[in-house]
């Protein structure tokens, strides 16, 4: 493009500025190319040196004194004070960090507590009373602030309710009668069972560790802050809190215990659990699902046999029940099992 402005001007005999516009081509572009200025080289910028900065004599003199025997157990706070009461001014506090810092010697002198990982619970039933998960939940009473405490212990093999209790207050004495009173009424022999709980102050307290001792009964607790370690308690107190007739309140400790009455009657007897096969928790846990089972199969091949061609894939079964119920199945066994 710049020889074809020359030839306008050599050709043409027109002004250059003619011949850029010509072209389409500004004047300064054209100059530019024409006569490029050489590149000048340019020195790479040190770091300024801080005028106000301590010189190394000096920085070593700080150092020094932070070293001796009479300051290098003390804080560079303290030593910056007693040199001031004694007259001495050498550097400022910061200063004095910044030097110690560089050399590596700034750190945290005393020692941290370094607490382990919460090892993950994982506990395994394949029977009834192999495994009891046990909470305490609140019930509103009749005025703000003022709750009734249920404590329930759940078989998480049948999910059957083995044991509850309510009260005005939640203190481990309460839970010791309940959790002694329930292991005597199912019978439970030493080494058999496992109960597992979150980590509540009646959950972890004293007396419910020795009783358990006593009885031969393997304590576990959640991890702090994980309420999925406990998830078939919870799963249960949801289950009587969703329930259609569950009040917000009620107006006396006497009308609570009669619901909850009520309520674990339909829980245990009447609830089908999706959990276990459909069945009751009741015939879970005292062995009579297996017969319910080869009566609902009887049932289900009587209707295949009467209309098979409305059941296009396979015939019915009923469900079964899982032979093994995990809190915090280990991952080998779940890829294993897919």
């Amino acid at each position: 493009m710049d020889t074809a402005i020359d030839e306008l001007v050599n050709d043409a005999e027109c002004d250059r500025a003619a011949a850029c516009r010509l072209v389409g081509r500004s004047r300064a572009s054209h100059y530019r190319s024409r006569n490029p200025a050489p590149p000048t080289p340019r020195a790479p910028k040190g770091r300024k040196t801080q005028p106000r900065a301590l010189s190394a004599g000096e920085a070593a003199a700080v150092l020094d004194t932070l070293h001796s025997q009479r300051f290098v157990d003390v804080a560079p706070a303290s030593v910056y004070a007693t040199l001031l009461d004694e007259g001495v001014y050498m550097c400022s506090v910061p200063t004095m960090y910044r030097l110690l810092r560089a050399c590596g010697e700034s750190r945290e002198r005393r020692d941290k507590a370094v607490h382990p990982a919460a090892v993950k619970p994982e506990l395994i039933a394949t029977a009834p009373n192999d495994v009891w998960s046990w909470d305490i939940t609140k019930l509103h009473g009749p005025v703000k602030w003022t709750y009734y405490y249920l404590y329930v212990i759940l078989d998480i093999y049948s999910r059957y309710v083995v044991g509850w209790m309510l009260a005005p207050h939640e203190r481990a004495t309460l839970a010791e009668l309940l959790i002694d009173d329930t292991v005597s009424k199912q019978n439970i022999r030493r080494d058999q069972l496992t109960l597992h709980a979150d980590r509540g102050s009646s959950m972890a307290s004293k007396p419910v560790a020795f009783l358990l001792a006593d009885l031969g009964v393997t304590k576990s607790h959640s991890r702090p802050h994980v309420p999925n370690d406990n998830p078939f308690s919870e799963s249960q107190f949801k289950t009587m809190k969703y329930r259609p007739d569950f009040p917000k309140t009620f107006t006396c400790i006497e009308e609570a215990r009669a619901f909850c009455q009520q309520f674990f009657n339909w829980y245990n007897a009447d609830h089908r659990h999706s959990g276990i096969g459909w069945h009751t928790p009741a015939s879970v846990h005292y062995g009579t699902a297996e017969q319910i089972r080869v009566q609902r199969g009887n049932t289900l091949n009587a209707a295949y046999q009467r209309h098979p061609e409305r059941f296009v894939i396979k015939p019915p079964v009923p469900p079964e029940i899982s032979p093994t119920i995990w809190i915090n199945k280990p991952q080998s066994e779940a890829a294993t099992k897919t």
